[in-house]
């Protein structure tokens, strides 16, 4: 029994990656980035508004905040346009920079970061996405390639509502 609780906390932990993601992109783990002439502040506005989030991100008909405030521990309800409720957690925060959220699948998570860098004067901003545990692989091949293939036109509207900014 406790060879079998070994191996079995050895294969979590190997294969949850949640923390520590690789950086060359898989069906498990992909991301997109585009340039905006926009400030960061304005990305960041963009991104933080939870209520908006359905009107950049294609995939979503809501998104919902659990509390009045946006920051680590924040709690809140994604629905999808099929009328699928996840829930989400802000898991990392980094006010102003970045930020990463996870919606608990069976056995495993999906997490969304978002975050930007300046570069040459402009405003890089990044989407990424990864699947962990057990299910990983799974849900990745379920969900991983409609989400993939969203991402240009999501930071597209991001970008467009961050430049439409004063």
């Amino acid at each position: 029994m406790l060879r079998f609780l070994t191996f079995s906390l050895s294969l979590l932990s190997l294969s949850t990656g949640a923390q520590n993601p690789s950086k060359t992109p898989s069906k498990k783990h992909f991301w997109h980035s585009m340039e905006t002439t926009a400030t960061p502040a304005a990305v960041w506005k963009v991104w933080t508004q939870v209520d908006n989030w359905h009107t950049w991100d294609t995939g979503l008909r809501s998104a919902t905040l659990k509390s009045d405030s946006f920051g680590l521990g924040t709690r809140g309800v994604i629905t999808s346009l099929e009328g699928r409720k996840s829930k989400f957690k802000v898991v990392d925060y980094q006010e102003g920079q970045s930020y990463t959220f996870k919606t608990a699948l069976p056995l495993g998570g999906l997490y969304v970061k978002r975050s930007w860098k300046e570069e040459n004067g402009k405003t890089v901003f990044t989407h990424e996405v990864w699947f962990s545990g057990l299910t990983g692989g799974l849900f990745a091949k379920l969900l991983g390639n409609d989400f993939r293939e969203m991402l240009p036109g999501v930071l597209e509207k991001v970008k467009e509502q961050a430049e439409a900014m004063p």
